[in-house]
């Protein structure tokens, strides 16, 4: 993203890492960015596996009270109850099912999957990884953040970074509002397979470091007053 307040933080945070004793690359570029950014892969494998995934969920159920087995059914009780289920003005529109709806497990949902392997894993995040000769790569969690470990189907973890500003200008919610005064915002770490032991690590480094979950807090009845310690037994 170009939000001027979310790389102020992130690059604060990188010299906070480095004075814990971390060595910094800076940039560390994707080499295939654009390439990632331009691809509709995702979105093809995307579709194709909430059709199937939404009807194995509905399988496994115990009781379906309304006789919904599949996505088609879903669209349909939607458009049956629609006072009910699609409420302006942001879900009224069923899309996005009926594009996943019309997907079948093909040809062209397999090549997807296949770059979206070689553009995540290959020529993504291994490739960054070792052309920077690096451990993990940092990135503030906005916009194309999330892309590349999703694609790749690899680790990554997300801390609290910072929160905007009081003076910032809210945006209209389109459903949800991306920029608001006090909306918090994250630094991500993420890695190759098989790497959570160590992001897990450097995130809990760097939120010990810095404890920015606890500089704004949210109002006093948002806060949870039971811990999982509470209720688990020991």
């Amino acid at each position: 993203g170009n939000d001027q307040n979310i790389i102020a933080a992130f690059n604060t945070s990188i010299a906070l890492i480095k004075s814990l004793g971390a060595t910094v690359i800076d940039p560390a570029e994707f080499p295939d960015a654009e390439e990632m950014l331009a691809s509709n892969n995702e979105t093809t494998v995307l579709d194709t596996d909430f059709k199937v995934d939404i009807q194995n969920y509905i399988s496994g159920l115990l009781e379906v009270p309304t006789n919904v087995t599949d996505l088609a059914d879903l669209i349909a009780f939607n458009i049956a109850h629609a006072d009910e289920e699609l409420i302006p003005p942001f879900y009224t529109d069923q899309s996005e099912f009926i594009a996943s709806e019309n997907t079948s497990m093909n040809a062209a949902y397999f090549a997807a999957l296949a770059a979206d392997k070689d553009l995540g894993q290959t020529r993504g995040i291994d490739a960054t990884l070792k052309k920077f000769n690096l451990d993990a790569i940092l990135l503030p969690t906005d916009g194309f953040t999330s892309g590349p470990a999703a694609i790749a189907g690899y680790p990554i973890v997300t801390v609290p970074l910072g929160f905007q500003p009081d003076n910032v200008t809210a945006t209209a919610a389109n459903p949800v509002i991306e920029r608001a005064p006090g909306l918090p915002f994250g630094i991500s770490f993420m890695g190759t397979t098989f790497s959570e032991f160590d992001l897990i690590t450097y995130a809990f480094a760097y939120e010990q470091a810095t404890h920015t979950r606890l500089k704004r807090l949210a109002f006093p009845a948002a806060i949870p007053k039971t811990q999982l310690g509470d209720v688990i037994e020991k």
